[in-house]
């Protein structure tokens, strides 16, 4: 086995994006005419009286665009509304039930709805007496047509005019949304009309307290505050979701109580923080757990609300003693237990904000298991409010949170229930011994998207339970619960014990996950997510003899930050490899955006460099390029660079998949291989600034042939610090530092 190479030394070089034609571009299976520039205008107007007429509690309105189909940011209004600026007056997004179409909804101000009406007429005047057979793509690309235009006849100028047309090519129909009331006691998150919450709702005639607002916009409302709420002000309510969560049910439920050995005391052992169920200090493990109890001393605690809890705690201790099957070499781990919850319904809206002050108090941590989740399956159209919490806490602080992919409470529940929708976090599904999907595993996506669970492991079944310690002694238990905290132990080991970074360590997780085959269906996704995780932590920091396996990681600070300093090892002037990449990163979200939840995009380039500088991308990804000779830039669709690319997710895999028939790569005349992390964002262009992202990157040798070696003596040719990922001297750097210090 090889050991996995760290490279260091040779930071990566940031460059801003080249300036490009720029210019409108116009759905090129549109056709602009007079007729559909006079209905979206009739329609604005129908909008414009509704609101005149609405005694609503804020200046200003909300305007649905209903897409012709799932736009890029670049497609979006850019003329009409505000003009360049719409895309900040954008307060929410979701799909049309096909999920074929986007819906955004923008918050106005009345002048501007105004000047959008006033646009569109304009514009049908200049269509209907220069155009009165309609714009198509191809007169749209013919700018001798467009020199006719002249701002002092027209009213309007040529771009303001293109720009216009471009929009309505991709415009469907307006609308105002009005949200229905679903729960009872309900999350509620308001779509931002500039307007200090309280006041709002003391508008409506809901008094709320200020313990009841979470964030800006999102708040804990019960049966009667919800309903005058959707009675008053429907148009308010961008996403709602049930307050309570249910303790996802564990199946094929197999107790049975004995003894425990004797465990020693622990000394510098890694620690791991639970946020669960209660846990109970006389078990035979107490010692390795510090426990804080932040469940209400009013609420009633019976010997149920302890077994979640402290059997999930059990499998981070001493996880592979009580499952010698599952030995991974990790060790055990100390373990930080917050119990926020009994085994009965509890309060979402209560453990997000405990949750917030949990992490807050404890930055020592890195690694935090969640192992609770809801009966209730997530929203197509927006992320749940627990997740959201999670992803943003990840944003802000050097944490990972590995959560549970939730238990099925019945057959008709299919989707994962929150928190494991959360993008940023790593979430586990269960397999059985054999490594097919258990019967209570419940499926992703997460927004009909993102690959939602992350990875898969065992979590016990008829085949083979896991066993675990209750109040009462061992139990043989199965659940994602319980497959959850053994990828919890194995990125502690990663980041606590190795000293890896979380972005490095979530990236080969995943990797570890990822065989050489081609991508897994949506439906093998959805149940595996990018596959199951190997029980040795060894088949994880170690690739086989005849690959090259090795991470980096750097920050995005612009457009394009590249590296071409690669000296991937030449056999008679080729190369001899097929190659794999794996990327990871946490990046800032916003749950008011919908579907469009990711605010920034990172996109993996790798291959080798070709004699123009560009680079022979290992998965033809035609993505993000820069301008060729004459100043163009080629693009691929949204729903095809979502599809193929993974475009807006935060997990990225590039494969070559080997073959029957070995094939080296030709050189060229730079010999070394290239990587390039273009970043796109969708809101704030600063949001993809100061972005750490890992890579892991994997050469397969065709012939079986070991060249690490060669490889490791390049790279120090080549001015890289290389670094072997040795379980054995990590650990010793790992005690040494930990060690405590007598002075005499």
């Amino acid at each position: 086995m090889n050991s996995i190479l760290e490279l260091k030394g040779k930071r990566f070089v940031q460059a801003s994006r080249k300036p490009g034609s720029g210019g409108a571009a116009m759905n090129s299976k549109s056709i602009v005419t007079s007729a559909q520039l006079l209905k979206l205008e009739s329609k604005l107007q129908q909008i414009k009286k509704f609101w005149e007429q609405e005694q609503k509690p804020f200046h200003g309105v909300l305007v649905s665009v209903h897409y012709n189909k799932i736009v890029a940011k670049s497609n979006r209004i850019a003329g009409l509304f505000k003009g360049v600026d719409s895309n900040f007056a954008i307060v929410g997004a979701k799909f049309n039930q096909e999920k074929t179409k986007h819906i955004i909804t923008y918050f106005l101000n009345n002048c501007d709805l105004d000047e959008t009406i006033n646009l569109l007429l304009i514009a049908n005047e200049i269509v209907r007496s220069l155009f009165k057979d309609g714009i198509t793509k191809a007169i749209f690309d013919n700018k001798n047509l467009f020199n006719k235009i002249t701002p002092k006849a027209h009213h309007m100028s040529k771009s303001t005019f293109r720009q216009i047309i471009a929009d309505v090519s991709y415009i469907e129909d307006f609308e105002v949304e009005k949200a229905s009331q679903q729960f009872k006691d309900s999350i509620i998150t308001l779509y931002d009309t500039k307007m200090d919450t309280q006041l709002l709702f003391k508008t409506i005639g809901i008094d709320i307290l200020s313990s009841r607002i979470l964030d800006d916009r999102t708040v804990f409302l019960d049966e009667n505050q919800a309903k005058i709420l959707y009675e008053k002000a429907p148009y308010l309510v961008s996403m709602a979701t049930e307050n309570f969560l249910d303790l996802s049910p564990e199946d094929f439920m197999d107790s049975y109580h004995e003894g425990i050995v004797h465990i020693p005391s622990p000394t510098i052992e890694p620690v791991i923080g639970i946020i669960d169920t209660l846990f109970d200090t006389n078990v035979y493990f107490h010692e390795w757990v510090e426990y804080h109890d932040m469940v209400d001393d009013n609420i009633p605690k019976t010997s149920r609300d302890y077994q979640h809890g402290t059997a999930v705690s059990s499998i981070i201790v001493d996880g592979s003693r009580l499952n010698p099957w599952l030995n991974d070499g990790c060790g055990r781990f100390r373990v930080r237990h917050f119990g926020v919850a009994t085994a009965a319904q509890f309060s979402s809206f209560t453990i997000i904000k405990q949750i917030k002050r949990i992490i807050a108090e404890n930055r020592d941590i890195k690694v935090w298991n969640i192992s609770l989740g809801s009966n209730q399956e997530v929203n197509d159209n927006f992320i749940s409010a627990e997740a959201a919490i999670l992803d943003q806490i990840q944003y802000e602080n050097d944490v990972v949170f590995v959560v549970a992919g939730t238990n099925k409470p019945n057959n008709n529940i299919v989707k994962i229930g929150s928190p494991a929708d959360s993008i940023n976090s790593v979430v586990v599904n269960a397999v059985t011994k054999s490594g097919l999907s258990t019967k209570y595993s419940r499926k992703g996506l997460a927004l009909s998207f993102f690959a939602k669970p992350d990875v898969s492991y065992y979590g016990g079944s008829e085949e083979q339970y896991i066993q675990v310690c209750e109040p009462l002694g061992a139990a043989n238990v199965a659940g994602t619960s319980y497959a959850a905290p053994w990828i919890a132990r194995k990125l502690s080991y990663l980041i606590d014990v190795l000293g890896l970074n979380r972005e490095i360590a979530k990236a080969m997780i995943i990797d570890s996950a990822r065989a050489w085959n081609e991508a897994p269906t949506p439906e093998e996704v959805s149940l595996y997510g990018h596959g199951v995780v190997p029980i040795k932590i060894e088949d994880i920091v170690q690739s086989k003899d005849d690959e090259i396996k090795f991470v980096v990681t750097d920050i995005s600070e612009k457009w394009n930050t590249y590296n071409y300093h690669f000296p991937i090892p030449l056999k008679d002037d080729s190369y001899p490899y097929v190659a794999k990449a794996t990327m990871c990163y946490f990046p800032t979200c916003d749950r008011t955006q919908g579907v469009d939840y990711t605010n920034t995009e990172l996109n993996l380039h790798f291959g080798r460099i070709k004699n123009d500088g560009t680079l022979n991308e290992i998965n033809d990804d035609k993505q993000n390029p820069d301008e060729d000779e004459t100043g163009a830039r080629s693009f691929i669709l949204e729903g095809e660079a979502r599809e193929r690319f993974r475009k807006w997710d935060n997990v990225k895999y590039i494969c070559e998949k080997p073959t029957e028939k070995k094939r080296s790569k030709k050189s060229y005349n730079n010999k070394n291989w290239g990587m390039e992390v273009k970043t796109n964002n969708r809101l704030d262009p600063k949001d993809g600034v100061g972005l750490r992202f890992g890579v892991v990157v994997t050469l397969k040798e065709i012939y079986g042939i070991n060249r690490i070696d060669e490889f490791i003596k390049n790279c120090h040719l080549n001015g890289w610090l290389v670094n072997k990922i040795d379980v054995r001297n990590r650990i010793d750097i790992h005690e040494k530092v930990n060690e405590e210090i007598e002075l005499s």
